[in-house]
């Protein structure tokens, strides 16, 4: 039954009857449907199913999946960083920005809440999946006792970014900067942070993909999801026939829209800054079919992960907001409450429950 509790739901279809694990990542470009993760700080990790097919609850239950969802009470969330540390730290990346070390970092807290039991992660996608829709909404569960690894992987996403797609030798993304409850509440500092984050994803694909291929096709498009909106631009290039995996995932990793400009340095103001570790995430989390050259892999935003730790098991949550120089430390807090509010209110509902469509 353990091996039948394995299971990737990514949109309209899931993946059963698991075969193997692996860290090479070199593996994806041999054969095979993966389910794929790669965590902030780039640890990677994929898994490959065999039966692909639409998503079957029936199935599912069958296989030893329990449908039923245990709610997380909101009060049991605990923040890594409190709202006058959070603050604190908005001010100091002001302050490298007028030094000039760093133009945008994106700032990031992880929320964690107990866990009696393990996540049921197919009933806890069954939840988003009915009261917050989202495009790249998946869900992975793989025991160790089958993959091999040193713990379960336990992920359910209700991510609304594109990190990458790739179609044959094109390759897509779709950063989102840019945040607000409604679209009046947009500010002019959201859409000067989507073009700089732009700028940086076409340096990262143009590490990559063939010089002179790199394109904006669309930018500050407005998209609303459930409870916000968002400003999305789409960044394509087409990909050489000589590169893989490695190339892409190391060109582009972490992602840009939740790293900052320049990478780099961005990177180093969130290793001084966040005194938790991200993991999942604003990694990278989705799927590659080695048969046919197309995948899709969400930012891991908007993500749930099991941990175990010191005899403790937690679910995680992170939240986060770009910072630049026009920043308002205190609306940056209430942006990543904004973020958490609606999903943390889903995680603490039973199965049954109902959710006001203005939550």
């Amino acid at each position: 039954m353990t091996q039948g509790l394995a299971v990737a739901i990514f949109g309209s279809f899931m993946a059963t009857n698991f075969v193997e694990a692996t860290t090479d990542v070199s593996r994806l470009d041999e054969a095979g449907w993966w389910a794929v993760t790669q965590t902030f700080e780039g640890e990677f990790q994929a898994f490959r199913f065999t039966d692909i097919e639409p998503i079957n609850f029936e199935k599912l239950a069958d296989l030893g999946h329990d449908l039923s969802h245990n709610s997380i009470a909101v009060q049991n969330w605990t923040s890594s960083m409190s709202r006058s540390e959070y603050v604190d730290a908005v001010e100091s990346i002001r302050q490298d920005i007028a030094r000039g070390w760093v133009y945008q970092a994106n700032l990031c807290r992880v929320l964690s809440a107990p866990l009696e039991a393990d996540l049921n992660v197919v009933a806890f996608w069954k939840l988003l999946s009915e009261h917050n829709p989202a495009p790249y909404l998946s869900a992975l569960q793989v025991p160790a006792s089958v993959s091999g690894l040193a713990k379960d992987v336990r992920i359910v996403s209700a991510s609304p970014e594109l990190f990458l797609s790739r179609h044959d030798q094109v390759l897509r993304s779709s950063p989102i900067k840019g945040t607000a409850r409604v679209a009046s509440e947009l500010l002019e500092k959201d859409q000067t942070e989507n073009i700089m984050i732009v700028d940086l994803v076409r340096n990262d694909l143009g590490q990559v993909c063939e010089s002179g291929s790199v394109k904006v096709v669309d930018l500050l498009r407005l998209e609303e999801h459930p409870g916000l909106v968002h400003l999305v631009s789409d960044v394509e290039g087409t990909l050489p026939a000589e590169s893989g995996w490695r190339e892409i995932l190391a060109a582009l990793t972490p992602p840009g829209s939740v790293s900052g400009a320049p990478k780099s340095s961005a990177l180093e103001v969130i290793e001084r800054l966040e005194n938790s570790s991200r993991g999942i995430y604003c990694g990278g989390f989705g799927w590659v079919n080695a048969d046919n050259k197309s995948a899709e892999l969400a930012v891991g935003i908007r993500t749930f992960w099991q941990e175990f730790s010191a005899g403790t098991k937690t679910l995680n949550f992170g939240t986060g907001a770009g910072i630049t120089w026009a920043s308002d430390p205190a609306g940056e807090w209430q942006e990543t409450e904004l973020k958490a509010e609606r999903l943390l209110s889903i995680a603490a509902m039973s199965s049954d429950a109902k959710i006001a469509t203005n939550s």
